[in-house]
């Protein structure tokens, strides 16, 4: 017989996910009542829907700064498609994560891509997406961004940064 999860199950696993709550019964269902084994299965879900949403345009979004004691700053414009989701909480502190970021590791490039082959420095140190988060070291920049696109189900990307220093060219 086939696992039937219950309301409270349901509920608590949409509370935590924000998925739908068909999505989150079905993946309970599949799951077999593991949440942890329906939320990876939520996430999967979702980061294949946002496969197809790459090449949407995300022209609204914020731009975030972060002034860490007067001596360091960074600003990162952070898109999104829509201006709803540049209201939501979940994208602003992404943005506010993002710039503290780059404040603290000073990165010189965007992504892996934009690496020059002669760059002696792995990816990983000098581009901003592959660097892992200062807070959560197991999760890359790029794991933030993709928590937050399956949360909105909207294309959402770092577009550029800037960082500065007190006495620095």
């Amino acid at each position: 017989m086939a696992y039937a999860p219950s309301p409270d199950e349901i509920k608590a696993l949409r509370d935590e996910t924000q998925a739908g709550i068909m999505d989150c019964k079905r993946a309970l269902e599949e799951a077999e009542g593991d949440a942890q084994k329906a939320k990876k299965i939520l996430y999967d879900k979702g980061m294949m829907q946002m496969e197809k949403r790459t090449d949407r345009v995300s022209s609204q979004g914020l731009i975030e700064s972060y002034i860490h004691q007067g001596r360091v700053g960074a600003l990162v414009e952070v898109n999104c498609e829509t201006d709803f989701v540049a209201r939501n909480d979940a994208f602003r502190e992404l943005a506010r994560n993002v710039a503290m970021q780059v404040a603290a590791m000073n990165p010189k490039y965007l992504s892996k891509e934009d690496v020059p082959a002669d760059e002696v420095a792995p990816p990983e140190d000098v581009a901003l997406l592959e660097m892992s988060f200062i807070r959560e070291p197991s999760k890359s920049i790029q794991d933030l961004i993709n928590d937050v696109r399956v949360t909105t189900k909207e294309n959402v990307r770092v577009r550029r940064f800037a960082r500065f220093e007190l006495g620095k060219e």
